[in-house]
């Protein structure tokens, strides 16, 4: 079991560390709401995606889901939609704490937001499919058990930190300045990540 732990915490570390979309997002909401606390929609959200994700991928049921050529197109699609959609919208953001918390990224549309970034992105779907539901072959009964709750537990303490992280970095700047660039930072991610997925539906 502990081996087991011990890989699905390292596999489950080496696929969320790289920078993208659900990253950058709960990122920005640790750093442009008023508090830490105003940042849990986003933060559990993800989470609670990310748990469901792995689950899938453990189970087998996403490689089913993502064979099936119609459900992956409207995949494709939707996240094109909500991508080019939330860039907009941080692009535009007011250069404040106040506002953009209380205008732009209230408590529904950081769900929304995060859970679209989540599970509307067929990379972050395959690449949990490839490797962690791959890797997950090797264990079976308590092993298969301990390897998908290191994952699990991984990702929260991921995301957790993240926002955390968000959190320093806007008290230390301490400036609208900072938030600025971080949204259109954002926002260009979004839509580079959005861009990239319609190419793959055009040579689908």
């Amino acid at each position: 079991m502990f081996t087991a732990s011990i890989h699905g915490f390292i596999l489950a570390f080496g696929l969320i560390l790289p920078l993208g979309v659900q990253n950058v997002f709960v990122f920005n909401q640790g750093a442009i709401q008023p508090s830490y606390k105003r940042a849990l929609p986003a933060i559990i959200t993800a989470s609670v995606c990310d748990t469901v994700l792995i689950t899938l991928a453990v189970l087998g049921i996403s490689v089913i889901a993502l064979k099936i050529s119609w459900f992956n197109t409207l995949l494709l699609s939707a996240g094109v939609l909500f991508l080019f959609y939330m860039g907009y919208l941080t692009w535009n953001s007011k250069h404040s704490k106040e506002s953009i918390a209380g205008e732009s990224f209230s408590s529904k549309k950081q769900i929304a937001f995060a859970a679209s970034v989540s599970l509307l992105n067929p990379h972050a779907i395959m690449d949990t499919i490839g490797v962690i539901g791959t890797s997950s072959i090797a264990y079976s009964d308590t092993d298969k058990i301990a390897f998908t709750i290191a994952c699990i537990i991984t990702s929260w303490i991921w995301f957790l930190s993240l926002a955390f992280l968000g959190r320093q970095a806007s008290r230390l700047t301490n400036s609208t300045g900072f938030l600025e660039i971080l949204n259109k930072i954002s926002a260009v991610i979004m839509w580079g990540t959005s861009i990239f997925l319609v190419l793959q539906l055009l040579y689908k």
